[in-house]
């Protein structure tokens, strides 16, 4: 599989390691009334869906980046490449 890199174009994915679901960057709020069922859900609730997913992957061998690909779970069809750090400056 490759992932074209933002900054360094296609790379092998072998030189990458894959973390999971991109729902990692929209951490509950702590301050907030329900922030324990909140963490809950954040930390153990998943939904199990099939076709397009965000996901986070390291480049370990590369720069040391990390990137959120949107990828087909199901043909690993590649439609999205983005910085983490831009996806989470966004939310902000």
């Amino acid at each position: 599989m490759i992932i074209n890199h933002p900054l360094l174009g296609p790379r092998d994915a072998s030189e990458f390691v894959y973390l999971g679901d991109a729902a990692l960057l929209d951490r509950p709020n702590p301050k907030s009334e329900t922030a324990a069922d909140d963490f809950y859900r954040y930390q153990y609730l998943r939904e199990n869906t099939s076709g397009d997913l965000r996901e986070l992957w390291f480049h370990e061998q590369g720069d040391r980046s990390w990137l959120v690909v949107t990828r087909n779970i199901s043909t690993h069809e590649i439609t999205k490449v983005e910085l983490a750090r831009d996806v989470a400056r966004a939310k902000i």
